[in-house]
């Protein structure tokens, strides 16, 4: 190659850093308290596992979830294939999207 040399970026100037000082009041100013949608979503999650999932969806979720258990041991526990238990969780999760993406 020939003898170009490439200069690393300088470091922020001035302006960029007025912008992202800028930029970061305007999203603390525009974030707003949504504690309010928080507890409908959880109210909502909460009554989509009782009346959507199936009876294995919710005891798959409620394990992988609620008591931390890993897909394997969820498997080992329940006598199922890992790849049974990846499927009841993927398929419980589509579910309960489905029903939520409405709730907010």
């Amino acid at each position: 190659m020939s003898g170009t040399r490439y200069s690393a970026r300088p470091a922020l100037r001035r302006r960029d850093n007025e912008f992202l000082g800028d930029m970061a009041a305007w999203r603390r100013e525009e974030q707003s308290d949504n504690s309010e949608r928080l507890e409908r979503l959880r109210r909502n999650l909460r009554k989509a596992r009782r009346q959507e999932l199936t009876d294995r969806q919710a005891q798959v979720l409620a394990m992988y979830y609620d008591e931390g258990l890993s897909v394997t041991a969820i498997a080992r526990e329940l006598e199922l294939c890992k790849s049974t238990v990846s499927r009841t969780l993927r398929r419980g999760r589509e579910r309960l999207k489905r029903y939520l993406q409405y709730s907010l």
